[in-house]
């Protein structure tokens, strides 16, 4: 199970927002321990002001000033839940239901200012959560303890108030550093677009070379592949020129086989191979400027159809086309006639009673489909077919050459050539090459 994005955008944007989540959580319960810790401060400040009331009541002997403690009784009894307490030696006085036991009242943490003062977190003889505070008056008559005590409710009420818009404010700062991320992310990544933009401008023919102004993550890998542009434009024209120098090479015998068999039958054999040969150099002189050249598809379509009616006109073969406009494909137009044509006139030769092309665009590439309703290619031999000098059918002026032509001409420009069955049973062959860009 793949836990990760298989994208850089994904992964970053999954990364940012885990990072994001952690730290407002982080962010909310320290916020929220330090509004507990306020409130609870707010708190005890009023209740030591209670003691302090309480303590004033208190004798130096111990004893409690009852009429003080009468007066000060409306200013102790704070409200509904608010209780006090003091255990003399000569009587306790106060709120009943606020028993001081040390089984209920449990310490708190931390140190107070006095440390006669202490905080304690319990319940009341009702087992309502209270927070109390108690202090400790040592007399001669023995330790007097006065303990004020509030409903743990004051703390906690205005806390989760408090909460709730703290967890608003987190949740559209939450929003905030999403939106944040994602257009950090895209602005981040834009120049790895624009270098996959230059590759495919190259591949197609638009451009030569990746701009030399590049991020400095990004200008290494923009060097080695203008590097790699090179070493292939290399390859490809030695190739070239090893096609030429053997055309050169076999262009006078050609010639001088011609003059010998004028009015022969077979001259005419020596004139497909003469036109085979002066393509391949007129092939090498077009490479010979390192031009990538665009070929219109529904122009060339045409003129190979209308070519291929006039040449099979006693077979009546109906041949239709279905080309999408304005479609360019990164190839010489002679290639493309080559290719094209070979796949057509053997889908002609084939055929029963009709042919099917159709070319439509899809991404960076383009597709081209040529269909017949002949006998069709079993499945076990298609990839024999394409091999230079295979026939399966030993019938017919083939030379078995057609489909490996075709096959290693789509090849060349970063295409591919697949054989299929096709909707009326015959063979269907459907090639792939890039679009040529209209634009840089």
């Amino acid at each position: 199970m793949r836990v990760m994005p298989r994208s850089i955008q994904g992964r970053m944007l999954v990364l940012s927002a885990l990072a994001t989540l952690v730290a407002l959580a982080l962010a909310g319960v320290f916020i929220a321990s330090v509004l507990e810790r306020l409130v609870t401060q707010g708190i005890d400040r009023r209740l030591d002001a209670s003691l302090a009331l309480m303590a004033s009541a208190v004798r130096n002997d111990g004893t409690v000033d009852r009429t003080r403690l009468i007066r000060l009784r409306a200013a102790l009894d704070a409200g509904p839940g608010w209780q006090w307490r003091i255990e003399a030696p000569d009587g306790s006085f106060g709120s009943d239901d606020l028993p001081i036991d040390a089984r209920t009242l449990r310490a708190g943490h931390g140190r107070d200012r006095d440390d006669h003062i202490r905080p304690f977190e319990g319940r009341d003889a009702s087992r309502r959560p209270i927070h109390a505070r108690q202090l400790s008056i040592d007399t001669p008559a023995g330790t007097v303890r006065a303990v004020a005590a509030a409903p743990r409710d004051v703390i906690e009420r205005p806390v989760r108030g408090a909460l709730l818009s703290l967890l608003t404010m987190l949740a559209l700062l939450g929003a905030i550093l999403g939106a944040a991320a994602v257009l950090q992310v895209r602005l981040g990544l834009r120049p790895v677009r624009r270098l996959r933009d230059a590759v495919v401008a190259i591949r197609s023919g638009a451009a030569r070379s990746i701009h030399g102004d590049q991020p400095a993550e990004l200008a290494p890998l923009a060097d080695e592949l203008n590097a790699l542009v090179r070493d292939n434009d290399a390859a490809l024209a030695t190739a070239r020129a090893s096609a030429a120098n053997l055309a050169h090479a076999l262009k006078t015998p050609v010639a001088t086989l011609a003059l010998e068999l004028r009015g022969d039958p077979r001259s005419e054999e020596v004139d497909r191979i003469d036109k085979t040969i002066r393509h391949h150099l007129a092939r090498a002189r077009v490479a010979a400027g390192s031009v990538r050249s665009v070929t219109a598809l529904d122009d060339a379509i045409e003129a190979l159809i209308s070519t291929m009616e006039r040449l099979h006109a006693d077979r009546a073969i109906r041949i239709e086309a279905d080309v999408a406009p304005a479609l360019k494909a990164a190839i010489d137009p002679a290639d493309f006639d080559e290719l094209f044509g070979n796949l057509l006139d053997n889908a002609v030769r084939h055929a029963r009673s009709h042919v099917i092309v159709r070319a439509y665009g899809k991404g960076a590439m383009l597709h081209l489909q040529v269909s017949d309703d002949g006998a069709g290619i079993s499945a076990a031999d298609r990839a024999r077919a394409t091999a230079p000098g295979v026939r399966l059918d030993e019938q017919g002026d083939g030379h078995g050459f057609g489909l490996a032509i075709a096959r290693e001409l789509s090849a060349l420009y970063g295409g591919a050539l697949n054989l299929e069955e096709s909707a009326a049973g015959g063979l269907m062959a459907k090639v792939t090459l890039p679009q040529a860009a209209t634009s840089v």
